[in-house]
């Protein structure tokens, strides 16, 4: 039942409770993996990495190999000394190397999600390699703060005002980016361009037959996506985001796992916060002059400006809301005992 402080006891996980013990030897696992994946495409002189469209330099293999190097030396010195603040430093270093490594990973998701092929599959793989290793690293980073064996868990609640109102903020910046897009979805003129156009754009650029078919249907995939994330921002900040609901067969009001939001949040707020911030600024030095906007597909830059406004100003606001969201989830689901 739930207390005075508005917990409720949680049933024993002895695996949940044993992560710090597994997290260490599973990041050694990674780091020697991830050193290995490195040395084997720098050795083969296969990209690892694509910038901007186009294969990145071989070269890069040997940082993967660095990275993981520096993350397999601060696994050792945790297992050898334990977590001390400076391999604690070191750890909490390479975990956001691993992450940036990682971006472009939620556009690979979305490729496979509607049956397009992704541009390198070895960067794929690479992506997924680096977001594991990020995962694992920030929770060898945390692994002395080990639960109660008795922990109690709070109950659901909603986050604070400030954090709703950046989810409001989250699900009103994909408004305008969803009515442009349904408006070519439906086959109207936007930006001087037609629905047929972009269709035909669409088809040019190797678009999957689920991407065509969804849009002859007058449903855009990244509008579809979009609805999804809004559900997801709502689902960090609302009670319900914390159990799974009664019409869920043999789930019915048992808690939604911690993970289960919070690695599509994590993904996301990762992809879109920096891809939108960078393209806002982008945008702006276009509105400016003191850069040129290419206009693409469209017709004309200023075209093309407005359609980078409207999709960058989506990408980071609903990328920023992402953390906010994902920050305040993580707290009030932590254990409280």
């Amino acid at each position: 039942m739930a207390g005075a402080t508005g917990t409720t006891r949680a049933p024993g996980r002895a695996w949940g409770r044993r992560w710090p013990c597994w997290a260490a030897r599973a990041a050694t696992v990674w780091a020697l993996v991830y050193a290995g994946f490195g040395l084997a495409c720098a050795a083969s002189g296969t990209p690892v990495l694509r910038l901007g469209g186009a294969p990145g330099p071989p070269a890069l293999g040997w940082a993967v190999t660095g990275v993981g190097a520096l993350a397999a030396l601060a696994c050792g010195a945790v297992a050898r000394y334990g977590l001390r603040p400076a391999s604690r430093v070191l750890l909490w270093v390479v975990c956001a190397l691993a992450g940036t490594a990682a971006f472009g990973l939620l556009m690979d998701v979305i490729t496979l999600l509607f049956g397009q092929g992704v541009d390198s599959g070895v960067a794929a793989a690479h992506h997924a390699l680096a977001a594991a290793g990020a995962l694992l690293l920030a929770a060898t980073a945390r692994s002395d703060r080990r639960p109660p064996a008795e922990a109690a868990v709070r109950a659901p609640s909603a986050a604070s005002g400030p954090v709703q109102l950046a989810a409001w903020a989250g699900t009103a910046a994909f408004l305008p980016y969803a009515a442009m897009k349904l408006t070519w979805a439906f086959g109207g003129d936007f930006a001087g361009m037609t629905g047929e156009e972009i269709l035909a754009v669409s088809r040019r650029n190797g678009a999957s037959g689920i991407w065509l078919t969804l849009e002859s249907w007058g449903l855009d995939g990244t509008v579809l996506l979009a609805a999804l994330g809004v559900f997801l921002l709502w689902g960090l900040v609302r009670p319900w985001g914390q159990v799974f609901p009664r019409w869920t067969p043999w789930l019915r009001g048992r808690r939604v796992p911690r993970w289960l939001p919070l690695a599509p949040a994590l993904i996301g707020a990762a992809t879109l916060a920096p891809y939108g911030v960078s393209g806002v600024g982008y945008a702006a030095l276009a509105t400016t002059g003191a850069v040129t906007m290419r206009r693409g597909d469209f017709h004309s830059s200023s075209d093309a400006l407005l359609v980078a406004w409207i999709g960058m100003a989506a990408f980071a606001v609903h990328g920023i809301a992402l953390i906010v969201a994902a920050r305040s989830y993580w707290l009030r689901s932590r254990s409280a005992g």
